[in-house]
């Protein structure tokens, strides 16, 4: 029995490597440039806060750390996303452990997440979905340890990690109401005391200077967050229309995993509504989602088919639960190819893609417009970009700041009144001796004589006295 359980977890970590290295070296091969959301935490790392005009800031927190070590490194920021999925998934294969006497179950439940492309195809795009990821999971497991053992130690690991998901993406709301819902009831039947509210401190601290920033700067985040929505332009329609929209594709997204768990089961159960283990994972897995499907029907709001990356993680554990009684371990042959034809599949589709399709973002020159830009810098100015901001949006600015050598810092400018070199010098404050600006968007108004050329880039340096300013037109 125990070389059984030692060959189980084998599988399980050559599963893990096998699927970061796939998914690391196939977008490093395939890709010429880093996908949109990548650069945008890549951009915001460059001038850190507390928050930004997006999204919370634990993501370019993260990508900060990742850059400060590997600097423009492509393939290393494919390897950071892989290592939040390959986190997630080790902590769904602990976290099973406590409810499978059989190892091959946690194995399982970890297997069909392949059969999710949230966790294959999507991933290689580090954005604030993929860094939810890990801290999600983590959050799940530790607030059932402390349910569990009801030590101040897990309680303090559950809150901490709270509050790092909450500052990796507001979605993550959606998690704190359904273990708050099985936290009152278990405190209201007498099967845990108060202990779990230890828990608050570390989230309250962690959070604490992103509510100022939020405070600070007008609640800008969440005003994005329901304008992605549509937020303000709802009909009764909507009402109808985007939570039936959401609840279908969400059906075509859990087609292949609810296939490849056919293979081991026949879908007989009856549920033991007592059961706190079942409790605790229709807590963390079904009412996260209706939920939301009630924000969007409430609301009349779109709920975007990317923010469901970390809600299905224990979705394995739950099906594996409900019918481990029905689940024929002489189907593993099956269930084995379809794994394996997924597995494969994903990656040669996602290359296939990759280099068939030619209008996307990852096919961008950023290296090449940054080296030009770097060039033409330093011939009219005598010296190297430093001491420079990038103004712009956070796709052309940030690869700018993302390729050039000494990583200037990025400044969000969308609006064409923002495009004044005067604006930006008064509003930072500094001498022009001390600082530099490089503005970059379409249509630039003014943008003069053509210096450079590549790319569809018109670029002008304007020179005078210590005034130092490069517009780069983008047309």
């Amino acid at each position: 029995m125990l070389f059984y359980k030692k060959k189980i977890i084998n599988i399980f970590y050559i599963f893990l490597v096998t699927h970061l290295v796939l998914w690391t070296v196939v977008p490093s091969l395939t890709n010429h440039n880093l996908p949109l959301d990548t650069i945008e935490a890549l951009a915001w790392g460059s001038n850190l806060d507390w928050g930004f005009n997006k999204h919370p800031p634990m993501s370019a927190f993260v990508a900060n750390t990742f850059f400060y070590f590997f600097g423009a490194q492509d393939w290393s920021y494919y390897l950071l996303s892989q290592i939040c999925v390959i986190i997630s998934f080790i902590v769904v294969f602990r976290f099973a452990e406590d409810f499978f006497e059989k190892k091959i179950f946690c194995l399982l439940s970890v297997l069909l997440l392949e059969g999710i492309y949230f966790y294959n195809f999507t991933t290689p795009e580090f954005n604030v979905n993929v860094c939810l990821m890990p801290f999600w999971s983590l959050t799940v497991f530790y607030i059932w340890k402390g349910y569990k053992d009801n030590k101040i130690i897990d309680w303090f690991l559950a809150g901490l990690f709270s509050g790092f998901g909450f500052l990796s993406k507001y979605l993550f709301i959606y998690l704190g109401v359904g273990v708050d819902i099985f936290l009152i009831y278990m405190i209201y039947k007498k099967k845990l005391d108060l202990k779990c509210l230890l828990s608050l401190i570390p989230f309250l601290i962690v959070i604490f200077p992103h509510l100022i920033w939020l405070n600070e700067n007008n609640y800008i985040t969440i005003t994005y967050g329901l304008d992605r929505t549509g937020t303000g332009d709802q009909n009764f329609l909507d009402h109808i229309s985007h939570p039936l929209i959401f609840l279908g594709k969400q059906i075509g997204i859990l087609i292949p995993f609810f296939l490849m768990f056919l293979f081991l089961s026949n879908l007989k159960s009856k549920f033991n509504f007592k059961d706190n283990k079942l409790l605790f994972l229709l807590a963390i897995n079904i009412v996260p989602i209706a939920m939301i499907f009630l924000t969007s029907m409430i609301m009349g709001v779109k709920i975007r088919t990317m923010w469901m990356t970390p809600f299905y993680l224990f979705f394995g554990v739950l099906l594996i639960y409900i019918f481990q009684s029905q689940i024929s371990l002489n189907k593993l042959k099956g269930f084995t190819a379809a794994f394996l034809i997924l597995f494969i599949f994903s990656p040669f589709a996602y290359a296939y893609v990759s280099i068939t399709k030619t209008d996307k973002r990852t096919d961008y020159p950023g290296k090449e417009i940054a080296n030009s830009v770097e060039t033409e810098w330093i011939k009219n100015f005598d010296n190297k970009i430093e001491n420079v901001i990038i103004v712009g949006n956070e796709w052309d600015g940030g690869n700018l700041v993302y390729h050039i050598k000494s990583r200037p810092k990025f400044a969000l400018a969308s609006e064409e009144w923002k495009m004044d070199p005067s604006f930006w010098m008064n509003l930072i404050g500094l001498s022009t001796e001390d600082i530099g600006l490089i503005f970059i968007g379409k249509n630039i108004k003014n943008c003069g004589e053509n210096i450079l050329s590549i790319y569809n880039v018109k670029t002008h340096l304007l020179k005078k006295k210590d005034l130092k300013v490069c517009m780069i037109s983008l047309e």
